[in-house]
């Protein structure tokens, strides 16, 4: 994704710290990870689940849009949990 800049929730700092996964490997998946659900209703800005991998490890962010300005807000990182996701991790697994 494209983003002019990019600024944290207090929720993903936190999460981020929980999960020790450092700016600089969110800063890389926001880069280079894949989209794998559009949220373009979500408000104030349009959202995206992203999915990248840091080394082995995979690691979804949900990242807003703010689209007049370009700025980025990440909202929340998590490792996604195999049992509810694919072994891609790109599709949730039917309940």
């Amino acid at each position: 994704m494209n983003c002019n800049t990019i600024n944290y929730s207090r929720h993903a700092f936190e999460r981020m710290f929980e999960r020790a996964i450092p700016p600089v490997v969110v800063e890389r998946i926001i880069v280079q990870g894949d989209v794998v659900a559009d949220y373009p209703d979500d408000r104030p800005y349009p959202s995206v689940l992203v999915l990248g991998f840091d080394q082995n490890r995979p690691i979804h962010l949900v990242l807003a849009q703010n689209l007049k300005t370009g700025a980025c807000y990440v909202v929340t990182v998590y490792v996604p949990d195999p049992g509810l996701w694919d072994e891609s991790f790109k599709q949730r697994r039917a309940p």
